[in-house]
């Protein structure tokens, strides 16, 4: 595959993570396990997919200054819930929670309060479609808000977004750390809280670990490693910090083979038409 810069990161940290999301472990996978037999993509990867699709969709044709034209607004909450719908209905397995599922299915696609990390692990695309921090941000929020209308889901959105926004344009490790802590506290270290954390679905009980993994990591696979070492949602945390780590870290090509092998060929189709777009489109 050529031109592949975004997207894979969330895939490679997903599919990585998936065989301990319910059976945890507390230490860091070797570089050579991180992707094994049984791993799979799941909502992570079908959701981070959908949000890519729907903000294609809804920039089509958006004025320059889209962030003040409230048509162009409306249009991305629709195509983005379209593709949700739609790319949801064609993986109705990938393991969704119960309460996304109950929207997936439903007649009507109203939001439903929801604080949960679904808002997070699916908003990297968000970053990387942005021409500024503020675009960034709101097409954070809007990828977030057609479910998770809880301000703590918002939040988890909005903070991702941004981050992989200012890690693309030249942002540190440090820059990220002080912008994410203008949304939640980030004064712990993985080994402080590896031995007690718990399972967490919430954005306030992932998102942070999951930038704290993408902080404290050496390069891309340790990034990953460090994230699912702490247990918990493990393949939501890993997606997330995977989503943060690809801006600045190359997924080794090694690694980048057994994500596209592991990849529905939908899935991957709309991986490539996203990078495509970004080389059009990207400021």
């Amino acid at each position: 595959m050529k031109n592949i810069v975004c997207m894979l990161g969330a895939a490679a940290g997903d599919i990585s993570g998936s065989p301990y999301e319910f059976h945890n472990i507390k230490y860091k996978l070797d570089r050579e396990k991180l992707i094994v037999s049984q791993s799979r993509f799941t909502d992570d990867t079908v959701m981070t997919c959908a949000v890519a699709d729907g903000i294609m969709n809804g920039l089509q044709d958006a004025p320059e200054n889209w962030t003040k034209d409230n048509d162009t607004i409306k249009k991305l909450e629709n195509s983005i819930t379209n593709s949700l719908v739609l790319y949801g209905r064609k993986f109705p397995d990938a393991g969704y929670g119960g309460s996304f599922y109950t929207w997936l299915m439903s007649p009507e696609h109203k939001p439903y309060n929801s604080w949960g990390n679904g808002s997070a692990m699916r908003a990297s695309f968000a970053g990387w479609a942005a021409g500024t921090l503020e675009e960034a941000e709101l097409l954070g929020e809007i990828s977030a808000k057609v479910t998770h209308d809880h301000p703590d889901g918002i939040k988890g959105a909005k903070a991702v977004a941004g981050s992989i926004f200012l890690l693309r344009t030249g942002a540190s490790k440090k820059d990220i750390e002080n912008y994410v802590s203008e949304y939640y506290d980030l004064e712990f270290t993985l080994d402080e809280i590896r031995s007690d954390y718990k399972f967490d679905v919430s954005c306030k009980g992932s998102v942070p670990q999951a930038v704290r993994s993408f902080l404290e990591g050496n390069d891309f696979e340790d990034v990953i490693s460090e994230a699912i070492s702490i247990g918990g949602d493990s393949d939501t945390i890993a997606a997330i910090a995977g989503s943060l780590a690809e801006v600045i870290y190359p997924v080794p090509e090694n690694l980048k083979k057994k994500v596209i092998e592991k990849l529905d060929g939908f899935l991957l189709e709309t991986v490539e038409r996203a990078n495509e777009f970004l080389e059009n489109h990207i400021r």
